[in-house]
């Protein structure tokens, strides 16, 4: 930064200064809206383009040139045009007026990617909406027209850089339509927020060797032996174990169980990394978990304070690499660990 001339450097400053005290002003003045929210006349803001600009020099020369002149033609010619203008205003401003916009949620992603910001917006009114975009700083989505009662997803790719939350606090948007010489637009406050996961370690060690429960519970991936008995049905459990007959009869939803049957499964300790640095320890148990996960292996998770049993499936993989995500390296509340 000490080798940009401070003639540059002052102008960019002095921008951002002020689009972070215009942030603040619309904030304060909007407040945190729901995540269901309608566009009002009066939330819609507008301004002309350069093009609009260079059309209102045109328009204003064109009547002085009539006045000098005075050519009717040019006088007709010249309020026609300055009519045109301002119909492209009225216009331009009332595209976004009564569109709905709502949260439509992110998906977990993991350290180094781009979270992807779901944002529907609907048309409830009769009129086609053309042209229009959602963005926020330097991201922005697809351009869009919505028919009349259409909806549509909108998608902002924020990059993140490390595990926890990503945050998107505001978002905006906008429209040129009809001839690109005013711009509208008008700013959202949802607060939105998207978990995070720890950067998966490129190359890892392997992970402790696998430990065998004999007539332990039955992996969903594996066969089975001797039939044991009924039990409530959990999640997780594969819908080849349900006894559809014992449902049909009673009502309660019961699953099988077989004895003799090997179960594997495997502890990922943090303690037991051979790391100082603990986003590297933290990276590295990613990298089993994700693996654990492809082979649908059971893995139990082990953290200071933390401990969460051997399992497998969608649901356990969420929450071991949430609790990943969160890792304070301080043990988790009493509170928290009974839960």
């Amino acid at each position: 930064m000490s080798s940009i001339p401070w003639q540059y450097l002052k102008p960019r400053l002095y921008r951002r200064a002020v689009e972070a005290k215009v942030e603040r002003w619309a904030r304060k003045r909007q407040g945190t809206d729901r995540p269901v929210t309608e566009l009002h006349s009066r939330r819609v803001y507008i301004l002309p383009t350069a093009i609009g600009l260079v059309f209102a020099l045109m328009a204003f020369t064109m009547l002085l040139g009539s006045m000098n002149y005075n050519n009717n033609l040019s006088f007709a010619l010249t309020f026609l045009l300055t009519g045109l203008g301002f119909v492209s205003m009225h216009q331009c401003q009332r595209n976004l007026v009564r569109l709905e916009l709502s949260f439509a949620g992110v998906d977990p992603v993991f350290a180094g990617q781009v979270a992807e910001f779901r944002i529907a917006i609907t048309n409830h009114s009769k009129n086609r909406r053309p042209h229009l975009q959602i963005y926020a700083g330097g991201v922005t989505s697809n351009i869009a027209d919505l028919a009349p009662g259409e909806s549509r997803i909108f998608h902002l790719e924020i990059p993140t850089q490390q595990r926890g939350y990503v945050r998107l606090d505001r978002f905006g948007i906008r429209t040129l339509f009809p001839f690109e010489l005013f711009r509208a637009w008008a700013w959202l406050h949802m607060d939105l927020q998207g978990i995070v996961y720890p950067r998966p370690a490129d190359y890892a060690l392997a992970p402790p060797p696998t430990q065998t429960a004999h007539g332990h519970r039955q992996h969903d991936a594996r066969g089975e032996e001797d039939f044991a008995g009924l039990r409530k049905f959990q999640v997780g459990d594969s819908p080849r174990h349900v006894a559809w007959k014992a449902y049909a009869r009673s009502g309660d939803l019961l699953s099988k169980q077989f004895s003799g049957a090997d179960t594997s499964s495997q502890w990922f300790d943090f303690e037991g990394i051979d790391e100082d640095d603990v986003e590297q320890r933290l990276s590295i148990l990613t990298r089993w978990i994700i693996d654990a996960d492809q082979t649908q292996r059971d893995y139990g998770l082990r953290l200071p304070g933390q401990e969460f049993p051997p399992a497998h499936g969608e649901a356990h993989r969420h929450k071991a690499l949430g609790s990943l995500a969160f890792f304070s390296g301080l043990p988790a509340p009493a509170e928290e660990r009974a839960a």
